[in-house]
């Protein structure tokens, strides 16, 4: 992962009617130097505080509520994440095609800060995390089994395929509509999620000359009362949503991780050992938060990015290259052709899937949308809106798409070979009971486990930053004791989902923080809309 530490390079002489009033957003408190947007950092510091103490305090009935709340989230309102998500595939369409894709990030005269192959290979390590380690296997086979007719072991109950004409049972369709389906959550519509939070940010910090906080993409609607308590709640829901998505991730990596230790090396697959590991990791991530971008999350991320590879060409190379290689063609075609059935949002009757999967990965992708949209606009500047959006939707779509087609096409070869095991174990095992079927399989399984904890500290350092950023009103050089404080209490708010329900609390808190999210996002198209008019337009 590249280093967004850093200030913008905004060049001095924007000086924009956009400034007004900024100036107030932070105070700086002692001689420690914390330096905090109060509002924003004390409202969302306590909540979480708070939200863990309960948790923790009350297990049992924040399970409940937590299940709950999710169900109900997703039943009522899955027409409205699928709605959200087509309008930002949608909008992001018509960016690349109207005369606002000639605006440049940075004003007529930037140029880019990274080569296109050094562009590239950063939006391609955004695209890489703890969700590909855990679902690059599980997801391909659940839809898969579910298109033959038959249940999978965790969260993939036997789905209504009729809609897209599947016929149960067909190994050849099934394979297609099961890479198609895993395509469609990793593919257009969440980097368009991504790339409108990227665009406003970058638009309204290079062109704009505004802190880099979500707040100042909405000053065309708001105007100064961005700097108040409109934009106090913009930025606080992006503190929530970005917390509670990285808490679902680092969950997700937790319960692998143990999976993949007590497959390998037989230790106790438990609460306890799930906590210890993260109060481990989470320690070594604060390492990494006080040794800085370039000592820590930098180097950790090449290393990872360097393993990933490797672990890729491996089980491409030893698994069914041919088979592998046609399933890619293929996948690309069976998702472009199913794609208005699994986007549509309304008379759906796959309600497993529509709600089960889809809604609860768009609302995980929009909570997660601060964090890689942050990310992406650090890297972007100098592009033009319509090649940053063509690369942004493209290139990590892409990689996404290669890493679910080798993982995932293995998989779905060895079911079809008689190697049941894989479609029967639980989804954070499904990966390790791949690799067990490759040579080489106690090595690769231990890289699988050290690729799942490294990402789990380089988005946990990565992930302080961000909400660090946000709760100092914009800027990246906040005081490390910040930091570190969100660093420790992102750990302690994935203990707490975990203890207080397993997987389906991870799932909850990020469908309900992404809900009031989604409406955020929104917004931001028309505040986008009118930054660009008034960019071509040359006003100020």
């Amino acid at each position: 992962m590249a280093d967004i530490s850093a200030e913008p390079d905004v060049p001095n002489e924007i000086e924009t009617d956009y400034e007004i009033g900024q100036d107030n957003i932070t105070t700086q408190i002692g001689p420690v130097g914390v330096d905090i947007h109060n509002p924003v950092f004390l409202i969302s510091g306590l909540s979480i505080v708070a939200f863990v103490f309960l948790t923790l305090t009350f297990q049992e009935g924040a399970a409940e509520i937590f299940n709950g709340m999710r169900n109900w989230l997703t039943a009522t309102f899955d027409w409205f994440f699928l709605s959200a998500a087509n309008l930002f595939v949608l909008f992001c369409l018509a960016l690349v095609v109207l005369p606002w894709g000639n605006v440049r990030l940075g004003g007529p005269d930037a140029t880019p800060d990274f080569s296109y192959p050094g562009w590239f290979a950063m939006l391609f390590a955004a695209g890489m995390g703890i969700g590909l380690m855990f679902y690059g296997v599980s997801e391909p086979i659940s839809h898969f089994s579910s298109a033959m007719g038959g249940t999978a072991a965790e969260g993939g109950a036997r789905t209504d395929w009729a809609p897209l004409g599947a016929a149960a049972g067909d190994a050849e369709t099934a394979t297609s509509l099961g890479m198609a389906a895993t395509i469609f959550h990793w593919g257009l519509h969440p980097w368009a999620i991504y790339a409108v939070v990227a665009l406003a940010l970058a638009l309204f910090s290079y062109n704009k000359g505004l802190p880099l906080t979500i707040r100042s993409a909405f000053y065309p609607i708001l105007g100064d009362r961005v700097w108040g308590w409109w934009g106090h709640i913009i930025d606080t829901l992006a503190v929530f949503a970005t917390l509670f998505g990285l808490a679902t991730s680092l969950g997700f990596g937790a319960e692998q991780a143990n999976a993949g230790l007590e497959f390998l090396f037989g230790i106790p697959n438990g609460d306890m050992s799930k906590v210890l590991l993260i109060l481990a990791i989470t320690a070594v991530a604060t390492v990494s938060v006080l040794a800085g971008l370039d000592g820590g999350v930098k180097r950790l991320s090449e290393l990872n990015m360097g393993l990933a590879f490797l672990l890729l060409v491996f089980v491409f190379l030893v698994g069914s290259p041919i088979f592998l290689l046609t399933t890619f063609a293929d996948s690309l075609v069976s998702y472009v052709s199913y794609l208005p059935a699994l986007s549509n949002p309304f008379g759906r009757e796959d309600v497993n899937f529509s709600q089960g999967w889809t809604a609860f990965y768009w609302a995980w992708w929009i909570s997660w949308s601060p964090f890689v949209g942050m990310f992406i606009a650090r890297v972007s500047r100098g592009r033009t809106v319509r090649e940053f959006v063509i690369c942004v939707l493209l290139i990590p779509s892409m990689v996404c798409v290669l890493w679910m087609t080798v993982f995932g096409g293995t998989a779905i070869a060895q079911v079809q070979a008689g190697m049941t095991d894989v479609a029967d174990a639980a989804l954070e095992l499904r990966l390790f009971v791949m690799l067990s079927e490759l040579p080489l399989a106690g090595i690769t399984s231990f890289i699988g486990i050290v690729l799942v904890i490294v990402f789990f500290v380089t988005s946990s350092d990565s992930g302080s930053l961000v909400i660090d950023t946000i709760t100092a009103g914009g800027k990246v050089d906040a005081p490390m004791p910040q930091r570190v404080f969100w660093c420790i209490f992102e750990g302690l708010v994935a203990i707490a989902l975990l203890l207080g329900g397993g997987l389906a609390s991870l799932q909850a808190m990020a469908v309900s923080t992404g809900f009031p999210f989604t409406i955020v996002l929104l917004a931001l198209m028309v505040a986008i809309a009118i930054g660009l008019r008034d960019e071509r337009r040359g006003v100020c």
